[in-house]
């Protein structure tokens, strides 16, 4: 990419994480509530307090990348609450996610050792 493009794109991710902010900043959650589905269209598999929560993380992730000047944690963001949205919106991966496990699901090996 060129860096004339990585600028233009710079500068748009800006606007946007300025707005987003000055959105919940003086209250007009609804209107994100109400055009965030349209965005992003999986989060309609979300639960209402974890849009809140996704809402709140976007925000602060992308005034913090465009400070960095490196917009690749706001893409690593909406890829994992995709994937939330994936396991909510699936109700038999969601069940076996969620299940309680009866007794102890054996011993765990430290990173890095030999199975």
């Amino acid at each position: 990419m060129r860096v004339d493009q990585m600028e233009r794109d710079a500068t748009v991710v800006d606007f946007t994480a300025r707005l987003l902010t000055g959105l919940v900043r003086t209250g007009n959650i609804d209107a994100l509530h109400q055009a965030l589905p349209e965005a992003l269209p999986w989060t309609t598999f979300l639960p209402e307090a974890d849009i809140d929560t996704l809402i709140s993380e976007l925000v602060a992730t992308a005034s913090g990348a465009v400070a960095l000047g490196n917009l690749a944690a706001i893409a690593l963001l909406l890829t994992q609450w995709r994937h939330s949205a994936e396991v909510y919106g699936d109700p038999a991966l969601l069940a076996i996610l969620t299940r309680d496990h009866e007794g102890g699901l054996g011993p765990v090996p430290a990173p890095g050792a030999a199975e």
